[in-house]
């Protein structure tokens, strides 16, 4: 996607298609809810993030999410 609003866009067109399977829907849902979540919270931001920077957004504290500085 070019932009987190068409992202967004997308995975609400894919919630209104009632033919998804039950798997496909839990998966959009959460990623659905992590972009709504993420852009809330960056306003100025208008990239499609990543799966890694919606996790590090949500769990800033995780392992993963760490930078070290040298």
């Amino acid at each position: 996607m070019e932009n987190i609003e068409q992202h967004i866009k997308k995975d609400r067109e894919i919630l209104d298609n009632p033919t998804i399977s039950p798997q496909q829907r839990r998966h959009t849902q959460q990623e659905l809810a992590d972009l709504e979540s993420y852009a809330e919270r960056h306003p100025e931001d208008h990239h499609d993030p990543t799966p890694l920077e919606l996790f590090c957004d949500a769990h800033p504290d995780a392992e993963e999410c760490r930078i070290y500085e040298s």
